[in-house]
């Protein structure tokens, strides 16, 4: 059974959904494997316990919204 684990920042409820289930059917596909056999997981980390480049996202979100 594939395991499919997945470590992001928050996501909405629909994202989630939509992650789950694309992963799923892309990756059903790739390995010829049925969808019924796969697990994921989502771990989500607080915004601001996540950083690229020196920054946490809260503040990376919040400059990129300002554009």
């Amino acid at each position: 059974m594939p395991y499919i684990s997945v470590e992001c920042g928050s996501l909405t409820d629909l994202q989630k959904e939509m992650l789950i289930q694309k992963l799923t059917e892309a990756s059903s596909e790739i390995m010829s494997i049925p969808k019924e056999f796969f697990s994921i997981t989502i771990k989500e980390l607080p915004d601001k316990c996540f950083g690229i480049g020196g920054k946490t996202i809260d503040k990376i979100k919040a400059e990129y919204h300002k554009k």
